[in-house]
């Protein structure tokens, strides 16, 4: 299984999101449209509690067998008791109160700004993201000393296979470029920070990862397959997939750079074609990772929320958008509506 993530989150193909209007009907409707899929996979959506993120770890948890039953009951009852109201429903309005002075907090304005959502959303996700590669690495670490070798990770691949080194796409030296890529102390081995960058490449800021990342993306758009983009590759490819997410976070489309003005900011030695690492400054663009779509995700919260359009959120606004911000829970566990309730106001 998760090998089967990994590949996924590496794969090639990406299906363009849906293209978001204006208009905040269409905006509404298009809530799925902010989460690119890749093929075989979903990107982790964006939570806006870590108290529903810790509720789903829990349940996760109790399933893998990790913690025991009573352990896992008592701590359950504990959650309950404090967070929950009768009927065992969430109570949102009591936790929006009680998040709203984290979130507002630079400067403490009694306003929520986009800025300071987006940086509470990313660090949600970062904070997921940490704790999925340590209990992948937990999982998959088989000597139980702490780091992954290559070969504890994709056993599938001989002592030839390694050999050979062949780069396809899935091949083992494809793997192992990556490998060590990630491998930023060339020690052989992979610690927690290490891997979640293996993990996650679309979310590193490691050049030689995001350029690995790049050739891959690459293969989508390189029609003539001569490793690099001419302009009317890059018009018909690139361009239209940038400027969606431009716009989005923009909203206006006379802000976002014709394809001939990025084109030219882009092609760095004048030659009139892009090569991987000169797609670098718009990599998010191209192949957002989960850190990119939690800050994606912010600007959508902040305009549903955000009912006088200033540009930032009260408390009010917050409290009457309740669901926007609940609604990003996907797990079958909580999706039940009887897991939410809300005070009238």
């Amino acid at each position: 299984m998760a090998k089967v993530v990994v590949y996924a989150i590496l794969a090639a193909t990406f299906i363009v999101l849906v293209l978001f209007a204006h208009k905040k009907q269409n905006r509404t409707q298009s809530i799925e449209g902010l989460i690119s899929r890749r093929i075989g996979r979903r990107l982790e959506m964006p939570v806006f509690d870590p108290l529903v993120t810790r509720i789903e770890r829990l349940s996760h948890e109790k399933e893998a067998g990790t913690k025991t039953v009573e352990a896992a009951k008592e701590e359950e009852d504990d959650m309950f008791e404090e967070y929950f109201a009768q009927e065992r429903r969430l109570n949102t309005t009591m936790r929006i109160k009680f998040l709203f002075p984290l979130l507002d907090a630079s400067p403490r304005d009694g306003f929520v700004s986009l800025k300071e959502l987006q940086t509470w959303m990313m660090q949600q996700t970062e904070d997921n993201m940490g704790y999925r590669t340590a209990k992948e690495l937990e999982l998959q670490d088989k000597d139980k000393d702490g780091v992954i070798t290559f070969e504890e990770y994709l056993p599938q691949f001989s002592k030839q296979d390694i050999e050979k080194n062949e780069k396809g796409h899935g091949e083992a030296g494809w793997w192992m470029e990556q490998f060590k890529n990630s491998d930023f102390d060339h020690n052989g081995s992979l610690d927690i920070e290490e891997f979640n960058n293996f993990l996650h490449p679309e979310d590193s800021r490691n050049g030689d990862t995001q350029r690995w990342v790049l050739r891959e993306r690459m293969t989508g758009m390189d029609t003539n397959g001569d490793g690099k983009l001419e302009y009317k590759e890059f018009v018909q490819n690139t361009y239209e997939m940038y400027k969606e997410f431009a716009k989005f976070e923009t909203e206006e489309d006379e802000n976002v750079p014709t394809a001939q003005l990025l084109f030219a900011e882009l092609d760095r030695n004048k030659d009139r074609f892009l090569v991987a690492n000169e797609l670098r400054p718009i990599l998010h663009y191209l192949q957002p990772g989960e850190m990119s779509y939690a800050k994606y995700y912010s600007t959508f919260l902040c305009h549903e929320a955000d009912e006088d359009k200033d540009g930032k959120l009260s408390l009010e606004e917050m409290l009457h958008h309740e669901d926007v911000f609940y609604k990003a829970v996907h797990h079958e566990e909580l999706d039940d509506e009887d897991y939410f309730d809300h005070d009238e106001l």
